[in-house]
């Protein structure tokens, strides 16, 4: 995985701008600390930062097609596909000299043109620069797992792998208006928005175009409304083979891979199947991480989300699947470190939205690329197969909003952002109303299809391109800030297709979450963990964690921070004189939840120099 920076003028010769395109570029250097490189031209400068994953010596970029009249790329992501469109290349008379998928990334393009993105099967975000047209293409994965961002500028555009690469050109502010802070506090995250002002996120799927006189937007894959054919024999079959297919295509690399294990149902899939990978290439152990935190086994209680610890269950599929397992084990002083949630910020380039999960998530991939460069991670499988709570509360699938937006609710969380007055102040209430009424419209739907099926279907599509899509970004961001790359099985767009179209009456077909995934998966791994009910990832409960984050709000109110401008000390008060540890606000932990995103907001503020204009 690699970092993106570009930056077209069509009124300036960028030829001499490499100190501006190279300072863009040093803000990605932990996305690719193996390597880096810029190029400039009259109208365009590239940069990019290499994590060396495919052809260590040959993948380097910006990488150009030939002479200076051909096009350059910069180029972020896994093309898993590679070898194949190779092969087909060369039939077609395309010459290569390297053995980097970035090439045949490069060489497609000249094959194909624009089109040469619906043949790609991978993770990733490019920009790939023209001279022949003056074209600027960027060009984003079907399912949005590579993060790329574009700021039009009075006389062309930056673009970059993170807004911090673009806020380093000096034509680029950190300005937020209402709308960006409403997608900060709301849990919205809407294809295309940015939250700075300005700027705006390539969507999913797509290929943007740029020239001197226009600008166009060509969506190249989209979900379909398809009638489902298959048994549930058929299908049960279908999903194993497919996950077994795509494990196996997903662990190549000229470095060691290994998984993220949680002990919950999706990442333990996710392992047990890329073990088998490695014992049949007689290249094993797999190498297993999961994370735990010091007496989170004693001080355990389980409530509507965590049943049960995860370390028990972690253990014992590493020792079913024949894996080397090593546990992180964390203290609160490593999630509070202040040079930690620095870190996280930075690489999110927004505050903190899950609290020590982020942090947590941080530390244990930190401790991962001290032993590999890629790991296997289990995100979209509870979007696809229906494993959070909210696919299964009649509250939550009947409510007229966001279904993860009722759990947020009933814990306290909305409570607590009237508390602070940010709900009201905000207008929070009718901006989720918006935007849910417009993600509505983007479902496809089959024809005929009514009641329970009909919702379900809708509930789907919303997590899959809403919520799963802020999962993907935190994982991308967080381990890559780490300088490890991540890919996501779950993610596959023939996946992705077969099980948005699987009826839901299937996909509980024992009356429990996931049971299409849990049926695959049976024989594979123990029974113990194929019926456990699903846990979210790990947060601590050690009560010590919430009152470190007390001592920082008070604090911050002592020296009147930043955040004082958008919530008043007595608005905070109350969120800080509720008892620590108990069900503050109507539900557990929501004042420590909305506590943690105003201090790393006062420090989001601080750090980028935002300028907040409502």
């Amino acid at each position: 995985m690699c970092g993106i920076a570009g930056w077209v003028s069509y009124a300036s010769d960028l030829t001499g701008q490499t100190e501006t395109i190279s300072a863009m570029t040093a803000t990605l250097e932990y996305r690719g600390p193996d390597a880096g490189g810029v190029w400039t031209s009259p109208r365009a400068a590239l940069g990019h930062r290499r994590l060396a994953i495919i052809d260590l010596e040959g993948g380097r970029q910006p990488m150009a097609a030939g002479d200076e009249a051909l096009p350059v790329m910069t180029y972020n992501g896994e093309v898993y596909n590679y070898r194949e469109l190779r092969v087909e290349l060369e039939a077609l008379g395309q010459e290569f000299r390297t053995s980097s998928d970035s090439e045949v990334v490069l060489r497609a393009y000249l094959q194909w043109g624009p089109a040469f993105a619906e043949r790609l099967d991978g993770i990733f975000a490019l920009g790939i620069w023209d001279p022949r047209t003056e074209e600027l293409l960027l060009v984003r994965d079907r399912m949005g797992v590579k993060p790329l961002y574009y700021y039009p500028t009075p006389d062309g555009l930056l673009f970059g792998s993170e807004p911090k690469t673009i806020l380093a050109h000096p034509e680029a502010e950190a300005v937020v208006d209402a709308d960006g802070l409403r997608e900060i506090f709301s849990i919205v995250k809407t294809p295309g928005h940015a939250v700075f002002r300005g700027m705006y996120e390539v969507r999913p799927a797509t290929v943007m175009r740029f020239s001197r006189d226009s600008a166009s937007e060509e969506c190249y894959w989209r979900l379909e409304a398809r009638e489902h054919t298959d048994d549930l024999a058929t299908t049960v079959v279908t999903v194993r083979r497919m996950l077994e297919e795509i494990v196996e295509r997903q662990m190549v690399a000229d470095v060691t891979v290994g998984t993220l294990l949680s002990g919950g149902l999706d990442s333990s899939a996710i392992t047990a199947l890329a073990a088998r990978v490695l014992a049949r290439k007689g290249a094993g152990p797999l190498k297993a991480f999961s994370v735990d935190f010091q007496g989170h086994e004693t001080r355990f209680q389980s409530n509507v989300q965590w049943e049960d610890p995860d370390t028990p269950f972690a253990i014992e599929v590493a020792e079913h699947v024949g894996a080397e397992h090593i546990i992180v084990e964390l203290e609160n002083a490593q999630i509070l470190d202040p040079e930690v949630r620095e870190a996280v910020l930075r690489a999110q380039d927004l505050p903190v939205s899950t609290g020590d999960m982020e942090y947590s998530l941080l530390v244990l991939c930190r401790a991962l690329k001290e032993r590999m460069t890629v790991a296997l991670s289990g995100e979209a499988a509870d979007e696809l197969f229906g494993g959070y709570t909210w696919f299964h509360d009649r509250e939550a699938v009947e409510s007229d909003t966001f279904p993860w937006h009722h759990p947020f609710e009933k814990a306290g969380g909305i409570g607590a952002l009237r508390a602070v007055g940010l709900w009201d102040r905000l207008g929070l209430g009718e901006y989720v109303k918006r935007r849910y009424t417009e993600a509505l419209e983007d479902v496809p739907r089959l024809p005929g299809e009514t009641g329970l099926e009909a919702r379900m279907r809708e509930l789907t599509f919303l997590n899959l391109t809403r919520w799963e899509r802020f999962l993907l970004d935190r994982k991308d961001r967080v381990s890559m800030a780490a300088s490890l790359e991540v890919r996501v099985p779950f993610t596959d767009h023939r996946l992705v297709e077969y099980v948005y179209n699987t009826p839901w009456a299937m996909k509980t077909f024992d009356g429990r979450e996931k049971s299409l995934l849990r049926a695959a998966m049976r024989g594979v791994l123990p029974d113990s963990v194929l019926d456990r009910k699903k846990n979210p990832y790990p947060s601590t409960q050690d009560e010590k964690y919430e009152v470190a984050l007390r001592e920082r709000m008070e604090a911050i109110l002592a020296e009147r921070g930043p955040v004082l401008d958008l919530v008043s000390e007595s608005e905070v008060r109350m969120l800080l004189d509720a008892p620590v540890g108990t069900y503050a606000m109507g539900g557990p932990w929501s004042a420590r939840a909305v506590i943690e995103r105003l201090i790393e907001f006062n420090t989001w503020v601080r750090m980028y120099g935002v300028r907040v204009e409502l």
